[in-house]
């Protein structure tokens, strides 16, 4: 289980903002060595800021909370397969945030008619990296398309459904090495595809 560095219910007050190279760091800290001082870190800067973003999405208060618990989870969970050449850490959070609250919004009995507008982060609601991390979204799907089918159903169920490594591998009855090997490649062809000034 991650840290809780929250605490209490004392509410959330938006620290100043770290610098892209120390999130990097940090996130890559927790990737390596489950570094829980490095996830407080990253706790504090972005857990204010997932939930104004998604409160501004329309999420209530109660609900951006469990959202924001879940993306911080996640990000624990998940630091290894963050891939620092595809995007930047904030791009990378946002991106899972986007996704948690379309999940809510799927499971909940009643959905809006339109789920395009809500959801679409806008510069007022984000403003460090939520907009970015629609933008990457939509290049990082079209360069998808580009890929084999294989490699392409991998990476669609890694980076836009949030699916473990092993979640795949079950998915797709494959051995685990399998598609680790198979992500790793097809990492590397998107690499070749985005260009420098493409990344968030």
């Amino acid at each position: 289980m991650p840290p809780h560095p929250a605490g209490g219910a004392e509410p959330f007050r938006s620290p100043p903002a770290a610098g892209a190279a120390e999130l990097a760091a940090d996130l890559i800290a927790v990737a390596r060595d489950s570094d829980r001082q490095a996830f407080a870190r990253l706790f504090r800067h972005f857990a204010p800021r997932v939930k104004a973003y998604l409160m501004r999405l329309g999420s209530d208060d109660a609900a951006a909370e469990d959202l924001m618990q879940d993306v911080m989870l996640t990000v624990w969970r998940r630091a290894p397969t963050y891939d620092p050449g595809l995007a930047g850490v904030s791009t990378w959070v946002f991106t899972i945030a986007r996704n948690r609250r379309i999940d809510a919004l799927r499971r909940a009995p009643r959905l809006p008619a339109d789920l395009d507008d809500p959801l679409r982060p806008t510069a007022a609601a984000t403003p460090e990296a939520a907009a970015d991390a629609q933008q990457w979204e939509d290049k990082m799907s079209a360069a998808i398309a580009t890929l084999p089918a294989e490699q392409a159903a991998m990476l669609r169920l890694a980076y836009f459904d949030d699916r473990s490594h092993s979640d795949i591998a079950t998915a797709l009855d494959l051995p685990l090495g399998t598609v680790k090997s198979r992500l790793r490649l097809a990492i590397g062809r998107l690499r070749a595809i985005f260009k420098p000034e493409d990344k968030p």
